[in-house]
């Protein structure tokens, strides 16, 4: 006796149809470009999220360094000199710093340019 897979199929179709809700034009309606289309939409979404943790990351050095040149430094200069005086701390928190409190961050500037 064979065995039939309808169930199955329809099963396996119907979650990459459901993925492929919203998409433009047969790319929502038919097997085999639904298939292609969330297969290349998976791929690309998995690798923007590595993606927006370098983007984040160069958000906080821009505003780092729009806070240094404030304060008559650079952001190569102050970042070699927090790591000089021991300080360690990331550059979110630095960013932080730089955007929300101006003083402790001016400090930071000082003791950065003290080595």
């Amino acid at each position: 006796m064979r065995v039939k897979s309808g169930v199955t199929t329809r099963a396996h179709k119907k979650k990459y149809f459901k993925l492929a809700k919203g998409f433009y034009s047969a790319k929502s309606t038919r097997w085999r470009m639904v298939k292609q289309q969330v297969e290349q939409s998976l791929n690309r979404a998995y690798s923007g999220r590595k993606d927006k943790k370098g983007d984040f990351r160069s958000l906080w050095i821009e505003r780092i360094n729009a806070a240094c040149r404030q304060n008559d430094t650079t952001y190569g200069r102050f970042i070699n000199g927090l790591k000089k005086q021991g300080v360690t701390l990331n550059r979110k928190m630095l960013s932080e710093m730089a955007v929300r409190d101006g003083a402790s961050f001016r400090k930071l500037v000082s003791i950065a340019s003290d080595s």
